[in-house]
């Protein structure tokens, strides 16, 4: 058990640095920022389910989205930095045991304003849709 504890502290320190390296900002505070978003947002159902948003959106400053994007072609590293934030808001819902409203996903996207500068962090209830209606 303790093997596993350790492989999987690792793999989270792993995660961090990732972000940090993609982000350039601090990836603790934003991943605190999604972790608080999710918690905020929490319904209790029952005493054993408790249904969470499944679409957060991180918004970052537009000079840094630029930075990000830059460096990875494209939109290539805001996926990459949007998988790790969902990786990471994976397991802190099967730590909490939340339940997610649907597919979850984090997506990273510009933002002209920002009134800290660094980033803005929401979330919602994305409807199910039909694998046939996508495009």
């Amino acid at each position: 058990m303790g093997r596993l504890i350790r492989w999987e502290r690792a793999v989270e320190r792993w995660q961090d640095a990732l972000l940090a390296k993609l982000l350039r900002s601090e990836p603790v505070e934003l991943l605190d920022a999604l972790r608080r978003e999710c918690d905020d947002h929490a319904v209790v159902c029952s005493h054993s389910r408790v249904v969470v948003p499944n679409a957060y959106e991180v918004e970052l400053d537009a000079d840094v989205y630029k930075e990000l994007t830059r460096r990875g072609g494209r939109a290539g590293n805001a996926d990459r930095a949007g998988q790790a934030l969902t990786d990471a808001l994976v397991r802190h819902g099967e730590e909490n045991h939340y339940e997610w409203a649907g597919p979850l996903t984090v997506r990273v996207t510009p933002a002209a304003d920002l009134p800290n500068g660094r980033y803005h962090v929401a979330s919602s209830v994305m409807p199910h849709v039909r694998v046939d209606e996508f495009p």
